[in-house]
């Protein structure tokens, strides 16, 4: 028996897809499964209590989507509260512990070391967890299970991530209660594939879900469709790293969406790189019912692109955001301000070439979030030493630990680099400021004018009064009124 556990607070409550593909597909291999989902409890403690004293399982999965807010100056980290959470398990169970989600495929070992967890699973888990049961249960040969990372007389071993090459998932999702989370959250999750390609300086999305593209079956992603909207769930996001990658796999998906008209009872949000976008593309995203894209824009300025190993350029983001604008797309751009080289010069033209093409909205976020074994790690190491890298921001002290939320800002903007992008935005509605420290401990009125989702007080009052959508959109809307 397994018993999967969802530990993600943050709120508004996103509904753990992942865990619902997991649970879903365990079961349909005949293994009893039960869900705690946490992300839907009052009191933790007395739910834990109650099915422990209850039930025996002889596994309990632990799903960790989150390390960190990936927000600067907010640095949260959520790791030590995942190991608090493992030792109030202890107490209650001696069933074996395993640890996944994306969260902890980013940094698996150092997790495992952290939290002194049993099993970790880096990768999918639909076949893996599947697989460590059935050791369990017979020779116990851990190196058969993909994606296992287990200790062994105080070493640690750890098995090829676990990111099969063909993907097919489960179309039921009824593991967990969506239409709560779609009242709570506002809007729910799909995949369309995993993986992602993309040579992106910063991003950890290659490290939690491999570089190679798995696509679902066009299909097989209209079949779950149809069943969320059979459940009262007509806004999705896809959450995909970036849908139009590719591309002939993107059309396929709203093709087949459109060949059953699903375009008239569902709206739909996904991210997206801005290459390859075009008329044909856009006008069948908007047939099929997408409603807003979230543009991976990053800068304007040339070599702020070239830093960041983007393939676009201006003249590309000014055309996406008109093939949007002639489709009926509402479209956000999300920028990356203050990495390698940004000075107050090129941040300026930035912004102001954003002013220029006029998007629904721009996310300003300012500094890049450090991950291990990316471009942009390597590029800090050499850099020099890392405690004495004055563009290095974090609030944590000792060495300098990528495991820790540590974030990289430009010392060419100054001492003040927040102050200094919002005095280039201006009083402009269109753009998600980013958070001054000082706002980053009290959020002057509960409301805040950035796009940190993590316990946004707008946006969860106006979920509860009704607003469905991508958080971007719905804040979007709220200023605008």
């Amino acid at each position: 028996m397994l018993v999967l556990i969802n530990i993600n607070k943050m709120v508004p409550p996103i509904a753990p897809i992942g865990l619902d593909y997991m649970a879903t597909a365990v079961r349909n291999a005949g293994i009893e499964v039960d869900i705690l989902d946490l992300g839907l409890s009052d009191d933790d403690s007395r739910v834990l209590r109650d099915y422990f004293t209850a039930h025996d399982p002889q596994l309990v999965g632990i799903s960790f989507r989150n390390v960190d807010d990936c927000f600067w100056p907010n640095a949260e980290w959520f790791v030590p509260g995942l190991t608090d959470f493992i030792k109030q398990i202890r107490d209650l169970t001696s069933a074996g512990l395993v640890l996944g989600g994306v969260g902890f495929s980013i940094f698996g070992r150092r997790i495992m070391e952290y939290t002194g967890a049993d099993y970790g699973i880096r990768g999918d888990g639909e076949q893996a967890v599947r697989s460590l049961l059935d050791e369990l249960q017979g020779a116990k040969r851990w190196d058969r299970v993909e994606g296992l990372i287990w200790p062994d007389k105080g070493v640690l071993h750890s098995n090829a991530p676990a990111w099969p090459e063909d993907l097919s998932l489960p179309v039921q999702r009824n593991a967990i209660d969506n239409s709560v989370y779609f009242r709570k959250g506002g809007q729910i999750g799909l995949e369309t594939k995993r993986g992602c390609n993309r040579p992106c300086l910063y991003c950890a999305d290659p490290l939690a879900k491999g570089t190679s593209l798995r696509l679902r079956a066009p299909q097989e992603v209209a079949d779950e469709a149809e069943i969320l909207l059979g459940r009262g769930v007509d806004v999705l996001h896809l959450c995909d790293s970036e849908f139009n990658i590719p591309r002939s796999h993107a059309l396929a998906v709203c093709e087949e969406f459109n060949r059953r008209s699903i375009g008239n009872r569902l709206r739909w949000y996904t991210y997206m790189a801005v290459l390859p976008f075009d008329a044909e593309l856009a006008r069948v995203m908007r047939q099929a019912g997408c409603v807003g894209i979230n543009f991976t824009s990053d800068s304007t300025c040339e070599s702020m692109l070239k830093t960041y190993r983007q393939a676009h350029g201006r003249d590309d983001l000014e055309s996406a955001v008109r093939l949007c604008r002639e489709n009926g797309i509402k479209v956000m751009c999300d920028l990356l301000l203050g990495g390698p080289g940004e000075t107050p010069e090129t941040l300026t033209e930035t912004i102001n070439f954003f002013k220029q093409i006029n998007p629904d909205a721009a996310g300003a976020a300012l500094g890049v979030r450090i991950y291990p074994d990316t471009g942009m790690a390597q590029l800090v190491r050499q850099e020099g030493v890392w405690e004495d890298n004055k563009n290095i921001r974090r609030k944590y002290d000792g060495p300098v630990d990528f495991f820790k939320p540590t974030f990289y800002i430009s010392s060419s903007l100054g001492q003040q680099p927040a102050e200094l992008v919002r005095d280039v935005i201006g009083n402009d509605e269109r753009f998600f400021e980013p958070m001054l420290e000082i706002e980053a401990v009290v959020r002057e009125n509960n409301v805040s004018s950035d796009h940190n989702y993590n316990n946004n007080i707008t946006l969860m009052n106006a979920i509860e009064h009704g607003a469905r959508g991508a958080y971007w959109d719905i804040l979007r809307q709220l200023r605008r009124g």
